[in-house]
């Protein structure tokens, strides 16, 4: 007859340990000390045994049951439900080892393994630095979106908003990575993607009036800093490239016979390998840079070791050194310089302009077709956009 839980309830302890029957093998064992423990007797390949389900009342009737149904649909399928207790218990184990900041290093290295840049590699690892000191050595399975959302907080409080989105979404990719792995079922942050502010975005600061432009390429041929940086500045201006691409420029990228810049797709916001035509302008400032710097990797080696590049700082400082400040110009800026005379110029296809500026078209149709295309268009605009700001400074 079929157990019922007030029976189970008041079983008894005795001299020694008894069974009760429930049905389908499901009994409970009473021990002399009083416990009471679930159990299965099944037979698996001819031979009988025992499945462990828990103690009472840890383990009510309705869920022993529930348990029993789901060990005789794995012995159904010729698995041995003790054998796969086991290797769940094993599994939670392994979890518990699998923290955030164990995954998130392993997120990194993988990074760096895709060739990822610097400058990304170094943001990915300053946004691991913020979570994990909240939740670094949790496990990844116990680290809730309101755990995550505390921590973005703290970031969004300081007005930070741009960093806290940046965050959630570093965090999303650890989690993905970890979902990837069999090491958690789902990504927390998805959830939170509307709980913060989003930032008003600003424009780089530009100099687009033609004349602004002549006053600041006057000034910056007669800085008085490194010769370096003046150079740096130069070569930003007349190649239209961003900041980042020039710092970490190398003279193995360029082929002077050739007059071009190939900047490999590692080093490019998108990932794609990137040629900039070099005008007589940019050759010149590239032998006077040669004559100081070219017995290294980098054309603009830091100041304190020649393994590495000038920092991110360096150009932006010059111009503040200037007296331009940051809502007047950036070292970015100058790529809009380029992009806005060029376009109301008229003499140019947007195309080409575009191509210059490495920025990758949506359109995945016209992406294919604009791949080759405007190369001739590009060396004329190169010389063209060089003989500009010369004419600019002149006057």
């Amino acid at each position: 007859m079929p157990l019922s839980d007030i029976k189970v309830r008041n079983l008894k302890s005795r001299d020694k340990a008894y069974k009760v029957s429930d049905f389908e093998g499901l009994f409970v064992l009473v021990k002399v000390n009083g416990s009471k423990l679930w159990q299965l007797k099944y037979r698996l390949d001819g031979k009988e045994r025992l499945f462990s389900i828990g103690v009472y009342p840890d383990v009510s009737l309705a869920q022993a049951r529930k348990a029993k149904e789901q060990a005789r649909a794995l012995i159904a399928a010729g698995t041995d439900p003790s054998d796969a207790k086991q290797e769940e218990k094993h599994r939670r184990i392994e979890l518990k080892g699998q923290t955030f900041e164990k995954l998130g290093s392993a997120f990194l290295d993988k990074q760096l393994k895709e060739g990822k840049s610097k400058a990304t590699l170094d943001k990915t690892e300053y946004h691991l630095k913020l979570a994990n000191r909240d939740f670094g050595r949790k496990p990844i399975t116990e680290i809730t979106a309101p755990m995550i959302l505390k921590t973005l907080r703290k970031v969004e409080v300081k007005g930070n908003y741009e960093t806290a989105h940046r965050l959630r979404a570093r965090i999303g990719s650890v989690f993905r990575y970890a979902v990837a792995s069999g090491l958690a079922e789902s990504d927390p942050t998805y959830a939170l993607r509307d709980a913060l502010i989003r930032p008003t975005r600003v424009h780089r600061a530009a100099i687009i009036d033609p004349k602004s432009l002549g006053q600041l390429m006057r000034e910056i041929a007669v800085f008085e800093g490194q010769a370096t940086t003046r150079i740096g500045l130069q070569l930003l201006a007349i190649l239209a490239q961003r900041p980042g691409e020039i710092r970490h420029a190398k003279w193995e990228e360029f082929d002077f016979a050739e007059r071009v810049w190939s900047i490999p797709a590692a080093k490019m916001k998108m990932r794609r390998d990137h040629l900039v035509p070099l005008p007589e302008q940019a050759l010149a400032l590239l032998d006077e840079l040669r004559r100081i710097n070219g017995n290294g990797e980098y054309l603009f080696p830091s100041l304190r070791t020649w393994t590495r590049p000038m920092s991110e700082n360096t150009l932006n400082a010059a111009l503040r050194r200037m007296g331009y400040s940051g809502e007047e110009m950036t070292a970015h800026g100058f790529r809009a310089s380029f992009s806005t005379l060029a376009n109301e110029s008229g003499l140019w296809n947007p195309d080409a302009i575009e191509r210059a500026l490495a920025h990758v078209e949506k359109n995945e149709v016209r992406r294919a077709y604009a791949r080759g295309e405007h190369w001739d268009e590009r060396v004329r605009l190169a010389d063209w956009w060089a003989g500009q700001l010369d004419a600019l400074r002149s006057k």
